[in-house]
């Protein structure tokens, strides 16, 4: 079983998860300049922490261990999302 946390903590770790995804796709797009296929990069902004978020969540035994996992599993949608508002934005 699966111990969650309260629900006010795992909606705080979603949204703040979000947030981070947010300014991480930030950061990384005025970090990296190279050209990048935009299939690989949707590939990693959503695979990997959607992979270590659900890993996390199904092995965690503790309730700060699924809430780590559900701050992780929710940078995936924040990066996407500034990812493709630049994409739209830029017009490439």
């Amino acid at each position: 079983m699966i111990p969650l946390p309260r629900a006010w903590l795992l909606t705080s770790a979603l949204l703040v998860g979000c947030v981070s995804g947010q300014i991480a796709a930030v950061v990384a797009k005025l970090m990296v300049d190279s050209a990048i296929r935009p299939d690989l990069v949707v590939a990693l902004v959503v695979g990997l922490p959607s992979l270590i978020g659900l890993a996390l969540v199904l092995s965690s035994g503790r309730r700060w261990v699924t809430t780590l996992g559900a701050f992780v599993l929710a940078m995936a949608p924040g990066w996407l999302s500034v990812l493709l508002l630049i994409q739209v934005v830029s017009g490439d």
